[in-house]
């Protein structure tokens, strides 16, 4: 069972193996005891194993199971090594034990990642071996969008688990969109009492006839949002928050009208959106909108410790801003050239706000129009050149273009694929994906902090339809983030395949609902129900 995914940096094979019995024994060192709480309780409920701790390393010789730290190692360093004195992961860090861990675990196959044992008479043995491995990048993400279509608490912890099981290290958590408002602001109680439902819901592309008439929504208490916070640093996982501003607002102007643009639309009339694209109900760039939002950073702060906090900035419309004599007073008043100068002071503001605060503001890459606010991370998703421009201008960076891990866009050209979005991106198009543009220099390219995956949710109703559009590709996605791969055109997609078929196994058992390499089962498909497929690859950018 060496097939692993991600791909480790190098695996020097043994004759033997370990074997785990009733009489094995588990010790986790200082500084290991949260990985040996997670490692050992998931082992046990797999294998029915008793695992019994031991007082010292020593103890877990032979056939045991043992955890601790060797600051020689990077953060998210780990060693792992079977031999006749047992099982050891070692790891720079706690975050680097976690991830031997995780090899660990994939290393005694499929069953030990299900919730209960299949048979308390079988072997669990870990092949002799020594695994030295180390990321590629910091920031190896996965935005889901929950906005959208709202997926409950449960999903979002099983989504961590998921990630954790491919070393994915960041969620970024869209939470707000103009189709609704996921996150409790306890002094603006109508953001989630109005904002967090919508009357009715598009099937399909927005050009679709279909409807789904019931309401549709939900939200996260802040109980909620600490209880995720703490089960993915569990898992050394960072969750960044996402609030959108300006643009994909309408779901807060329905709660709270004051913020649109009040001199040119009724924004009392507004609801939250029911339909799919780009929305012209953008926030006014007013003081009472900036004091606001202020309001809700001031609580988001206190539920998410990351240094990140992203806010959006995509897809903001001017239109109304042109027609707004408030927009155009302030435009004015501030000496700003245009429409996009007046967004970026927008997030200028909210930059030097948060920085203020001890954090880092991330943005799309449309921050980067009328000028980019300092300090800000850019998120370059229409390809690679705003994150080579971001990256040229000192700025860091997390690759993210939708031409190849927007895993919302279809998996594969054939009839049956279920709303098929976009341009077709293949499970090996993914694999062959670089985050580093090569047009880059050497410093230039240090600002790559990462890259991430994207699922946005417009066509998918239920956790499901998640798994389908987010498996496996988010396999290969993991492996471009963790392993050292040599270029694109060079990579051993037949040897990933190879290692695919090991890893299908393991999605089943933790109950993945994901795309089969022979296309969808009958329950995947969605005949009938309008797409908006691309024909040909998807162009550079």
């Amino acid at each position: 069972m060496t097939e692993l995914i991600p791909q480790p940096r190098s695996v020097v094979a043994g004759s033997g193996e370990v074997r785990l019995t009733a009489r094995s024994r588990f010790y986790a060192s200082r500084g290991t005891e949260g990985v040996g709480n997670w490692l050992r309780a998931t082992l046990q409920q797999a294998t029915g194993l008793p695992l019994r701790e031991g007082q010292e390393l020593d103890d877990a010789c032979d056939d045991g199971i043992g955890l601790q730290l060797d600051r020689a190692l990077g953060p998210e360093e780990y060693r792992l090594v079977s031999d006749p004195n047992g099982v050891f992961v070692e790891g720079g860090s706690a975050a680097g034990v976690f991830w031997g861990a995780q090899t660990l675990r994939q290393l005694l196959g499929p069953d030990a990642y299900r919730r209960a044992p299949l048979d308390r008479d079988r072997t669990w043995a870990v092949p002799h071996l020594t695994i030295q491995d180390s990321p590629r990048f910091r920031w190896r993400g996965l935005m889901l969008d929950v906005a959208r279509h709202f997926m409950p608490k449960e999903g979002v912890l099983r989504y961590l688990d998921l990630m954790a099981a491919h070393k994915l290290n960041v969620f970024h958590f869209h939470l707000t969109d103009d189709q609704g408002w996921r996150v409790q602001i306890k002094r603006y109680p109508k953001l989630t009492e109005i904002g967090s439902w919508r009357a009715r819901t598009k099937f399909g592309h927005r050009a679709s006839p279909l409807w789904d008439d019931k309401p549709h929504g939900g939200y996260y208490t802040q109980d909620d949002i600490r209880e995720i916070v703490a089960y993915a640093a569990e898992r050394h996982i960072t969750v960044v928050p996402e609030i959108d501003v300006p643009g994909h607002s309408q779901a807060a102007i329905a709660a709270y009208p004051e913020l649109g643009n009040t001199d040119v639309i009724d924004t009392n009339s507004l609801s939250v959106w029911d339909t799919w694209g780009i929305n012209p109900n953008v926030l006014a760039p007013t003081d009472n909108t900036l004091r606001f939002y202020e309001g809700v950073f001031e609580e988001l702060l206190d539920l998410f410790p990351s240094e990140f906090v992203h806010v959006g900035g995509d897809e903001c419309p001017k239109d109304q801003w042109k027609q707004s004599a408030t927009a155009q007073a302030r435009i004015r008043e501030l000496g700003l050239a245009d429409e996009d100068e007046l967004q970026s002071w927008f997030i200028g503001h909210f930059d030097k706000w948060l920085s203020a605060r001890g954090r880092r503001l991330v943005g799309w890459e449309e921050i980067l129009e009328g000028g980019l606010a300092d300090g800000a991370v850019v998120s370059s998703w229409r390809g690679y050149e705003g994150g080579i421009t971001a990256a040229r201008a000192g700025h860091d960076v997390v690759m993210c273009p939708e031409q190849h891990v927007y895993l919302d866009w279809r998996q594969d050209g054939g009839e049956d694929e279920p709303v098929p979005i976009a341009h077709v991106r293949t499970l090996e198009d993914v694999y062959r994906f670089e985050p580093v543009p090569a047009q880059l220099t050497e410093a230039e390219a240090r600002h790559v902090l990462g890259a991430q995956a994207n699922v946005w949710t417009e066509v998918m109703e239920d956790h499901a339809r998640v798994d389908y559009q987010t498996f496996p590709r988010l396999a290969a996605f993991a492996e471009v983030a963790w392993s050292a791969l040599p270029a694109p055109a060079e990579r051993d997609f037949a040897d990933f395949e190879r290692r695919m078929t090991a890893h299908y196994p393991r999605l089943d058992a933790l109950g993945v609902a994901y795309r089969p390499p022979t296309g969808p089962l009958p329950w995947q498909r969605r005949p009938g129900v309008l797409g908006r497929p691309k024909d040909g690859p998807p162009p550079n950018a």
